[in-house]
């Protein structure tokens, strides 16, 4: 009887557990599908409420600024008030400001919601881990995280696709409202399967260090988005950057004084930690931007429609639901350092033969996105267990929460300095090749409408100026910030090969139990 009453229990927490893990995947989900999705819209966000470059470009950096900004606050807030509380609070406020968006009169105000819509995010997705970690253990643990790593692949492979069949079947509204219900969901089932759980003692969150670290990011990445539009030395980009980097100075500052700080920065003093965080910024540029980059390319610029660039994204993204499986068994046999370094020197090598390829409505580029997508997957499911795996065990809370601040802090600017340095490359080709002057307001505005993928409007505003020159422009500057990029990945895979590559596996797998 006893025996029949204890195997009842253990199936009862078996689903469970189950129940609960099918809700935080599809929390997870509504993360990358927020950033991929509404990239395929942007275009059409235009056609129907214009706004300025600037202003369009805030539709994709918001959202990544208070995501990747408030995720570590969001946790700390998750176990002091409670995991399921935070998870309950930032889905309903994630579901309540994507279902406002398609309501905005205008961009200025879509912007707004984006960015609650990344506070909403940012509180769903840390009560959601947070509650996870209380649940599952050990090596049990690690298999969770990978299905969890697996729906992030999953989210920013069909995203596109998603985004892309909804902006051309319906409109760019459902976007934005079927996330909305899906969160709205995922909120029903919280409630239901979540049990609530907090810190029995909490040490308090670090408000100076929190308000700080926060601040600061919020400016660089407003004067990066900035700058293009109104120049590196305008007073509002300066003042932007000096009080970012003061409020950096202080978040150290407090950060070294505190006796529970946000993040302990004696941490970077390792070699290998410092290593770890290059690891964790890589993707940004490997791989994030061309979320953004591409599908602006695609739909403003060769002229396909939502739905063809959404399939065409596929290629790029696909990789990333197989090869971390892959990874991880290969890194029975090789040190999971070595991994990350290959990986990132084949995603270099795919961006640079992206860069060769002169017509992207062409099959051509399937190749080198495929290989951009196994690049980047190679690390992908190693990087998480890389973050605690080269610091003492007692320390591995404080390891991963950095981990992911950088990485998601990477995210956001990534996207913000390449088109940044798109516009200025359009820039100077535009002025070494029209021989008559233009007004700055106008240089400016060409510039920043041509680096996001707004070709149409940039040749109303380019008078007297050769056919086809704009689009030529747009084709070297692209193929310019490609190889940049290429570079950055392989000098990357360097620091991994230095840094990181007498890594085993083994470590990194007791560092996870």
């Amino acid at each position: 009887m006893h025996t029949r009453q204890a195997t009842s229990s253990a199936d009862d927490t078996t689903a469970g557990n189950v129940r609960l893990l099918l809700t935080v995947c599809l929390t997870a989900a509504l993360i990358p599908l927020s950033i991929a999705s509404p990239a395929m819209s942007v275009p059409a966000i235009r056609a129907d409420l214009g706004g300025s470059a600037s202003a369009l470009n805030w539709i994709n950096n918001a959202y990544l600024l208070t995501y990747g900004s408030t995720t570590m606050v969001a946790g700390s807030l998750a176990d002091i008030y409670g995991r399921k509380r935070v998870w309950l609070v930032g889905l309903l406020l994630f579901a309540l400001a994507t279902a406002l968006i398609p309501w905005s009169p205008s961009v200025a105000w879509l912007d707004l919601l984006r960015l609650t819509q990344g506070l909403g995010a940012a509180a769903g997705f840390a009560g959601a881990v947070a509650s996870l970690t209380q649940v599952f253990h050990g090596m049990a643990r690690v298999r969770v995280f990978s299905l969890i790593g697996m729906t992030f692949g999953a989210g920013g492979a069909f995203g596109p696709l998603f985004g892309g069949v909804l902006v051309e079947v319906l409109n760019w509204h459902w976007v934005f409202w079927i996330p909305a219900l899906l969160a709205v969901l995922a909120a029903l089932m919280t409630k239901v399967y979540a049990r609530e759980t907090r810190d029995p003692a909490p040490r308090g969150l670090d408000w100076p260090g929190a308000v700080s670290f926060t601040l600061a990011l919020a400016l660089l990445t407003y004067a990066v988005i900035l700058a293009p539009e109104r120049s590196w030395l305008n007073p509002w980009v300066v003042g932007s950057i000096a009080a970012a980097l003061t409020l950096w100075a202080i978040f150290v500052v407090v950060e070294l004084r505190a006796a529970d700080p946000m993040l302990d920065l004696r941490l970077f003093r390792n070699a290998r930690f410092v290593g770890v965080q290059c690891l964790a910024l890589a993707p940004a540029y490997s791989y994030v931007v061309l979320l953004f980059l591409l599908p602006a390319r695609m739909i403003g610029v060769e002229g396909q429609g939502a739905l063809d660039a959404g399939l065409r994204m596929i290629a790029l993204s696909l990789p990333l639901l197989v090869v971390p499986m892959i990874a991880s068994a290969l890194a029975r046999w090789f040190t999971v350092g070595l991994l990350c370094g290959v990986g990132l020197l084949i995603a270099a090598v795919g961006l640079y033969w992206l860069s060769r390829v002169i017509a992207f409505e062409h099959a051509g580029t399937v190749a080198p996105m495929l290989l951009i997508g196994i690049g980047v997957g190679l690390p992908w499911g190693l990087m998480d267990g890389m973050a605690v795996s080269v610091v003492p065990k007692e320390q591995a809370g404080m390891a991963t929460g950095i981990f992911n601040a950088v990485r998601l802090v990477g995210d956001g600017l990534a996207y913000a300095v390449a088109t940044a340095i798109l516009a200025a490359f359009v820039r100077t080709a535009l002025l070494s090749a029209t021989q008559v002057p233009m007004p700055e307001d106008a240089l400016t505005e060409i510039s920043i409408r041509t680096a996001t993928g707004d070709l149409q409007h940039a040749a109303s505003l380019l008078i007297h100026a050769p056919d086809g020159l704009l689009r030529a422009t747009y084709d070297d500057a692209f193929q310019k910030l490609l190889v940049f990029l290429s570079v950055l990945s392989a000098l990357t895979a360097g620091v991994m090969f230095t840094l990181l590559s007498s890594q085993h596996a083994h470590h990194v797998e007791e560092s996870r139990a």
